[in-house]
């Protein structure tokens, strides 16, 4: 008894695997006549479904249970099997683990509160030094929360430290042309367009340079790239959750003690949203990891909810601009709106594909896809016809060729996309062409966005 044996919990997993599998071929065998030749091959299948989930950080009977559910896409035995056993699966929807000796989670809901709490000291510390001078705080907002993310994905994905040490560095580099370029201040103490650019276009930088280190270092694998495109996307959704949520609650703290006379501002300025607003973020991405490839993920879904309406407004917005007078009058930060008219079509298209089971034939939601594509493509095409038109006659500003660049960056990756659409829903590509590209393509957003941070300062004279 004095003796431990640390392979005995692997050991054990790996029989109560053993267990399960036998289990659904013992059901499938029974509910559906079919080949032992048959049933190996389904068999062989679902252990590679489980080898991929669990090299993504499941442990065995969530690997199993989500396998399973996938399984239930292909064949109506498995989903049988996945619906009479789905009280097993939504028991691993559980944040902390309930068993006494699985430390795991434990560790890392601690690991995530650690860092949260030091954002805030941080975050704290900076907004002391801001007192007198708020741009200070606009500058060095974003390095004051994005780098405790990343060092939880450095943690957890237990990145080479070559590839920490020059994603640091990079973080470091963007940290010194921010805070040292002369920049030339706005009216009103406000951020010149050349500050504002490089303090809008910072996050992006380092948000897609965190995305090497969520790919542990393997940022070159398309599939690491697509599952950083899918934590996005659910990320966004559980910070808006948390904030609905925060909010609500702040709000009833705040109205509660104002009708006994307390003061809750100076509290809620000074010291809760310091924390909270880091925390959300470090939260929320540990809430993504902990229910990843467990349920359904929320942003695929609201794509189909969301396409046909975008491509209604995209309709509408092609004839107001055709005839709504000449081209040349619209106003000149039609160019802005339609850059992020074109980024959420680029969600849209994203997520739809990241959920997509790319074998599946084509089908009236991928036509629908092609469509909204389109219809952007249409209206930017006219957008940009009359900023062009503006341009030429009133002449370049840092603003204007910041606006220009990204949407030119946004028209080659869903023009292309388009044409790979429309190649795969005539039979002539196949679905992972359309992947590739999507997850190739994402790079050159970073590039353009540290162009912007780096050169426009000294291309625009700092004003």
């Amino acid at each position: 008894m004095s003796e431990q044996n640390p392979a005995a919990p692997e050991r054990a997993g790996h029989a109560a695997l053993e267990d399960q599998i036998d289990q659904w071929r013992g059901y499938v065998r029974r509910r559906r006549a079919i080949s032992a030749a048959d049933v190996d091959e389904m068999e062989d299948h679902l252990r590679g479904q489980v080898a991929d989930l669990t090299a993504g950080g499941l442990d065995d009977d969530e690997a199993f249970l989500v396998a399973v559910k996938r399984m239930g896409n292909l064949d109506d035995v498995s989903r049988e099997f996945a619906r009479e056993h789905s009280d097993r699966l939504w028991k691993q929807l559980v944040l902390v683990p309930e068993e006494p000796g699985d430390t795991s989670r434990w560790r890392e809901l601690g690991v995530v509160l650690a860092l949260a709490v030091a954002s805030g000291i941080w975050v704290k510390i900076l907004l002391d030094a801001a007192v007198g001078d708020d741009l200070v705080l606009v500058r060095n907002a974003v390095f004051a929360v994005l780098p405790f993310l990343a060092g939880y994905f450095v943690w957890k994905r237990r990145v080479p430290w070559r590839v920490s040490a020059t994603l640091l560095a990079a973080t470091a580099a963007l940290a010194l042309v921010v805070n040292l370029y002369p920049f030339e201040p706005g009216p009103h103490d406000e951020p010149g367009m050349t500050l504002f650019l490089a303090i809008s276009h910072t996050p992006v930088v380092l948000w897609l340079l965190m995305g090497a280190l969520y790919a542990g270092g393997a940022w070159r694998s398309g599939a690491r790239r697509m599952d950083y495109v899918r934590f996005t996307g659910e990320l966004i959704i559980y910070l808006a959750l948390i904030q609905l949520g925060g909010g609500l609650l702040i709000g009833l703290t705040f109205g509660t003690l104002s009708l006994v006379g307390v003061d809750f501002e100076p509290f809620l300025a000074d010291w809760l949203l310091p924390f909270a607003v880091p925390g959300a973020l470090l939260v929320g991405a540990w809430l993504v990891e902990a229910k990843k490839n467990v349920v359904e993920n929320i942003a695929p879904v609201l794509t189909r909810v969301f396409t046909p309406l975008t491509i209604v407004m995209l309709v509408a917005l092609f004839v107001a601009l055709l005839v709504n007078g000449p081209l040349t009058a619209v106003d000149r930060e039609l160019l802005i709106l339609m850059d992020a008219i074109l980024v959420l079509v680029l969600f849209l298209l994203l997520y739809s594909i990241s959920a997509r089971d790319p074998l599946a034939p084509p089908g009236i939601f991928d036509w629908l896809q092609l469509v909204l594509v389109g219809a952007a493509l249409a209206v930017d095409a006219v957008a940009l016809t009359a900023m062009l038109t503006r341009i030429a006659e009133f002449g370049f500003t840092a603003n204007k060729v910041a606006a220009l660049g990204l949407n030119l960056v946004l028209l080659v990756h869903l023009g292309w996309a388009a044409w790979l659409a429309l190649g795969f829903v005539r039979g002539h590509r196949t679905f992972g062409a359309i992947e590739r590209w999507q997850t190739g393509y994402l790079p050159v957003y970073g590039i353009w966005a540290a162009i912007v941070v780096v050169a426009f300062g000294p291309l625009f004279a700092f004003a």
